[in-house]
Order: structure tokens, then sequence, then C-alpha cells
């Protein structure tokens, strides 16, 4: 939502570290190659990155819901030679959760398969992996012109790049996405092929996958066994196929070995995935707007919304199990920004940014031509946040207050319906259509949803809603809410729970048996959401006018900046494509006589163990397998590594990265940034980021000790 872009920078302009940046993998032997090679790189920049031969980037995945993404959540990686896909527990919490009850509690026990029959299909989840990247530049910014509108000039680009992805995609055989960089001054095209049908092969219990939970997550030292597995499957040809018994499992251009020979200080370790958006040139007025305005309402609705669905998810596993998923989301994106504005301030990022613009403004002013063409930039970009800062906190609260609960943004898929109901002696067939539907989706929405603890989230954040948004700015129709039940929230919960079709899901089944336009139109959570959404559309329109002055002063900006710089060597910001970062495994001093080791043991879990804590149970038997350091091969000396740290810039979307040796070989997951660091979206800090890992050591162990899922291991190349 904040704009900004990824360039290469310290404080002053110095020559960037190799640790920053997240490279275009199509560029890695021009810029990056021989610096990796001087830190321990062993492979050829071909082995590196092909698109005549197989390479590491054939083993990458991104990992999506959607059939055509245009982005991915996070990222996973190819171990065998049939298919089989590591990434992180987080990443595929979500799927776990889906296939999770009480009978068969897999977020609880861990699942399992011990034989391909035995592997669990996933209706939303897909795996794309690159065929190949190029430079569009110059079939896109020559047909544009510095005279256009944004609006105009947005206009165009998209209908650019719809032609350049169409041009791309073999008549619907690859998924094609043509991406902007360097806000607008750059654009690549990425060539996909995207697989539907990927299944749930082993996750370990969330005691080893979540160890920690969230009073760890963003912090070190670290003892998650942050892992869980997939594998890929295709139609007998090889081609991607949705699910059918008939599929097997892929056989990938390249797969990555598995190396338990262990890390040390200083050797080698690059990142590759998908991170999916930085703001590393976001200007003073961006960050300033971010710390005052953005961050804190958020965090303020998220804790309202955690602490809420927390009570309930204590008191019963069931209602823990159904919010489980969007609980750990939510709590780690309000931690995430909690962080981020305290690194913000503690490293005084504003001050920085002020820097390069003064040093930017000066550079400007010694030349007419300059001015001329950049000079509005600054202001541009000032005018645009200026202009957010009254309308966003109205926005967000309407986003993720008054429409958070389920029971009001829910109904907004029936809007639909009400029209063809309306307009049935037209068209008597529509409705049937789009009941058969709505029943669908009201299987999976019902499944994670416990109506007591969304009365108390439509309770507690209306209520939330009239303490912190001054009466002026309240819409008409909360206002009447407020007046009618005279400020009890709980009693206007209540009524809408029990008047509601929304409510449960026999009620909306016996609504649909019979359907009717009229008793939609008097439902009270179906009048309700359509006037949040109407409100929120409309608190929308403020920050929509801003974005053509954010956009065209940003795009000036950078473009002035590349300008200003011209042996600068810089990298794009993130934005969902694939990248490699490059850097070492490293300790480092937090603090003033604090020091913090590299690498974390399984005594470390031993010692955090708190069986008053859920975040800290340890299961019976890696107690016992700690007890008799019962390590196999995957321990040294009596000791079994259990996390990593290295200098690599990630960030979301990297989760379930691999980390690679010199030699090609898969050390590690990323998972997790460390807290000292949180500012690192918005500017890299080489001293203090660093990136949580978990060691393949452990990850073998636990399949293999753990749970002796040694039909896993066997598949593996793995290097010893």
């Amino acid at each position: 939502m904040i704009l900004g872009v990824c360039l290469l920078w310290t404080s002053t302009w110095a020559v960037t570290p190799p640790d920053e940046g997240m490279w275009l993998p199509i560029f890695v032997e021009r810029l990056n190659y021989t610096d990796m090679q001087e830190m321990g790189l062993k492979l050829s920049a071909d082995e590196i990155y092909s698109i005549n031969n197989s390479s590491i980037k054939d083993a990458i995945v991104g990992l999506s819901s959607s059939a055509s993404p245009s982005g991915y959540f996070c990222t996973g990686e190819i171990v065998s030679n049939q298919g089989l896909l590591f990434t992180n527990h987080h990443c595929g919490y979500d799927i776990i959760q889906q296939h999770s009850s009480v009978e068969y509690d897999y977020l609880k026990d861990g699942f399992w398969a011990r034989s391909l029959e035995e592997e669990l299909p996933n209706e939303a989840l897909t795996a794309s992996f690159l065929i190949r990247m190029d430079d569009v530049t110059d079939s896109i910014i020559p047909l544009l012109s510095d005279t256009m509108s944004e609006g105009a000039r947005s206009s165009k680009v998209r209908e650019l790049r719809s032609n350049l992805e169409e041009s791309a995609s073999e008549d619907g055989k690859y998924n094609v996405v043509v991406k902007s960089f360097f806000e607008g001054n750059e654009y690549y095209r990425f060539v996909y092929q995207v697989y539907t049908d990927v299944r749930l092969v082993g996750a370990p219990p969330s005691d080893i996958g979540k160890y920690g939970g969230d009073t760890d997550n963003w912090m070190w030292p670290r003892h998650t066994g942050d892992f869980s597995i997939f594998r890929v499957y295709c139609a007998p040809d090889g081609s991607p196929a949705d699910y059918s018994e008939e599929n097997v499992p892929l056989t990938p251009k390249y797969h990555l070995p598995v190396s338990i020979k262990g890390v040390e200080k200083d050797d080698f370790a690059m990142i590759w995935g998908y991170p999916g958006s930085t703001q590393r040139y976001m200007t003073s007025y961006g960050v300033k707007f971010s710390l005052n305005h953005f961050n804190p309402s958020i965090i303020d609705l998220l804790g309202k919304t955690l602490e809420i669905m927390k009570e309930d998810m204590d008191a019963d596993r069931e209602v823990d199990i159904m919010y489980a998923s969007e609980y750990a989301s939510l709590a780690n994106s309000w931690k995430y920004l909690i962080g981020q504005s305290r690194g913000v301030k503690r490293l005084d990022v504003v001050d920085k940014k002020k820097k390069i613009e003064d040093e930017f403004t000066q550079w400007m002013n010694q030349n007419e031509e300059r001015k001329e063409k950049y000079g509005e930039a600054l202001n541009l970009i000032k005018k645009g946040y200026e202009q957010n800062e009254g309308t966003i906190k109205l926005m967000l609260y309407y986003n993720l207050g008054l429409m958070g609960p389920g029971i009001i943004s829910y109904p907004q898929e029936f809007s639909q319906l009400e029209k063809q109901l309306e307009d049935i002696k037209e068209n008597p067939e529509a409705p049937e259509r789009t009941i058969a539907l709505l029943k669908e989706g009201m299987v999976d929405h019902f499944k994670d949803y416990n109506p007591p603890t969304d009365q108390k989230l439509l309770a507690g954040l209306y209520a939330m809603f009239a303490r912190d948004i001054p009466v002026e700015q309240q819409p008409e129709f909360f206002k009447e809410i407020t007046n009618k039940y005279k400020g009890d929230y709980n009693k206007f919960a209540a009524e809408v729970f029990d008047k509601s079709i929304f409510a449960n899901e026999d009620r909306l089944n016996e609504f649909l048996e019979n359907p009717k336009a009229k008793k939609l139109q008097k439902d009270p959570a179906y009048i309700l959401s359509g006037k949040v959404m109407e409100g929120l559309l409309a608190s929308m329109g403020g920050y929509r006018g801003s974005q053509g002055d954010l956009n065209q002063g940003n795009r000036l900006f950078v473009a002035g900046l590349m300008e200003m710089n011209p042996d600068k060597v810089f990298y794009p910001d993130a934005n969902s494509t694939m990248r490699l970062s490059y850097g070492s495994v490293e300790d480092y001093f937090p603090a003033d006589a604090v020091h913090y080791d590299y690498v974390t043991h399984l005594y470390g879990v031993m010692e955090k163990e708190d069986p008053t804590n859920p975040e800290f149970i340890v299961p019976e038997k890696l107690k016992q397998l700690y007890e008799t350091r019962d390590y196999g091969r995957y321990g040294k000396d009596g000791k079994l590594v259990t996390c990593f740290l290295t200098t690599n810039d990630i960030t979301g979307g990297n989760s379930g990265s691999p980390v690679i040796n010199g030699n090609g070989e898969l050390i590690g997951l990323a998972f997790d940034g460390n807290w000292e660091a949180m500012s690192g979206d918005i500017a890299f800090e080489p001293e203090l980021q660093r990136t949580i890992c978990v060691d393949t050591r452990y990850v073998l162990f636990i399949i293999d000790k753990f749970a002796g899922a040694t039909n896993l291991i066997d598949e593996l190349t793995i290097i010893e």
C-alpha cells in the first residue's frame, strides 16, 4: 500500500556490501558472479541460471492459491527426482489446518504420508516454475509520453503489458506476467509453468514446526523446525493437470541435493525465492506517513482482533483449529509492524532518507534541465502523502474494523444473487448456477467459522470504531446504530446474530432452498454489509486520488537518482518475482555487550521448555531422542544444530526459500528475520540484518528419527 523502491544504497553513497540486494538472476553473470566466487561460490553462472540447460532456477517454486498467479505467498524448492518439495511449516500451515479436525488433528500431531497413496490433495495450492524472464522495457517506455496524464499512462501500460503477456503464453500453455521495476522506469516479462496438483506429504507437529509461537516470532535465538513437505504432480505425459488419480509425481528439470555437512561461520550462502515487496527507497515523507498514520491504525485493529480470537481459541480446541491459520497470519503482520516502527525510529531512518533527498535536491538544482525534468518529484510525493493523512485511518477502520467480522464481509458474496433474484423473470436459470456455487463456498466458510467468536468481533471492532473515529467522520448508518443501542455494541451484535441468515449454516441453507430477494434485502447483516462496503469505497476515493501524484513523483525521483549516480549498480525492489541474494553465515552483536552466536542447538529447545505455555511444549518423543542423544548422522559431538543465521537480504515471500552453499547444496530453509532489523524492508542495515534459517540437519532428523518417515529420506540426494 505504501509506495517505494529498492535501490543500492547505505546511509552514504558508499559501496553497498554484497549481502544487500535481491537480484534478478538473469543479470547474475554481469553484476554479481565475481563477488559470489570470491565469497565461496563454486558453480558456474550457467549452473545457477540458464534457460537452455537445467540449473538451480529450475528447482525454485513459487507457491500460490491461484492457477494463474501474479505473485506468491511463499517459496518452495524441489529436493528429489519425484517432485518432492520443501517449504516452511508456516507456509503450509493453512493447508495443514484445512485437513485438520478434532479427530485428525494434524496441527497438533503432525502428518506423514508413508506412501504416495496417503498424500493429501489440495484444491487451492499451485506451484509455479519459472521458464524464462526477459527485459521488455523497450516495448513499453518508448510508447509512453511525458505529456500523458497518469491515468492515460497507466491505461497504455496495461494495454502493452497485456499484449506482451499474451504473445508469450503459447495459447495458455504458460502463465505470463509483465511487471514494473524501479517505479515504472523498467519492465520485465516472466514466463511460468503452473502445476495445480500439489499434495501434502509431511509436516511436524506444531510443537516443533511452530515452536516458540508468537513469543519467538521475529526473534533470535530461535529453535523452530519450520518446515513442511509437499509433492508436485502432473499428467502422465509430464504436463500440468488438475488433481486426478491418474496423475504421477513430477520429474523435475533439476532438484537440489541436501547437505548434512553443516555450516561454519563465514560460509557462503545464497537464497533463492520470491520476495514480496520492499520499500528501500521510500522517501522520508513515506516513512513518516507509515510511522504516524498507517502502522498505528493497523497495529490497534489487529491487536483487538487477535485479543478476541485468542480468548475463544484458548477455551476450545475446535475453535483453536478453526482460527489457527488466520490467527497466525494476523499475529505475524501485527508483530512485524510493531517491530518495523520500533526499528525505523531506533535507526533514525527518517533522517537518513532526508539526507539522500537533500543530496538529490542539491544535484538537481545545479542544472536547469534537471530542474525542469525532476523539479516536481519530491513535491508530488509530499503532496500525495499529505492527502492520504486525512483519509487513511478511516479507510483502515472501514476495511479491518467495520468489514472485519465474517458476518459483515461474507454477505458480499451474495450481491450477485440478489440482482439475479430481482431479474428472475428475464433469466430464470441464473440463480440456480449462482446458488450451486454459493453452496460450495459455504462449506469452506462455515468449516472455519465460530458464530460466538464472530459476534464478539462484531461488538468489539464496532465499539473500537466508535471510540477512535471522530463523530464527524462517522457515517450516518453507524451513528444510527450507536443511538439505537445507546452505545451498547454487545446488544447490537447479539441482535444482528439473532436475526441474520448469515449467522449459521442451517439458516443460510434454508434460505438457499427457497431464495427471495426481499429476504436478503431485509437481512440486518446483508444491509449492514452493503452500507459498510459503500462507505469503504467512498473512503478509498481520497487514497486513489493521491496515487497519480505518488506514482509520478516516485518514478521521477528514482529516475533522477539513477542519473545522479551513473556508476552505481541498482537492484530492483522486491515485487514477487524470482530473486537471489548472497551473503554468509554470521553471528551478530545486537546491543552493547550482547553477542548472538550463528547457530542454535536442540538443547536450547529443552532450555525453553515450559509445560504451562502452549508455545513452548516439547513433544515427548523429541525429549527422549535428546536424552539418549539419538541424533543419527545428523548430529555431531553430542549436539544437534536446529537453526542458523546468514546475512542474506530477504523479505516476506522468501519464507521457505532454499539456503544454498557454494556447491549448490541445500543447507537450510529461510523462515524469518531478526527483531533488531525490522526496518529492513525500508532500510537495509548490514551490521544487524540477519536471516533466520532452519538447518537441514534438523529437518532430516525430524523426518527420519522423530517421524520415522524413511520413505522420504530415501528419495533425497544427501551429501554427507
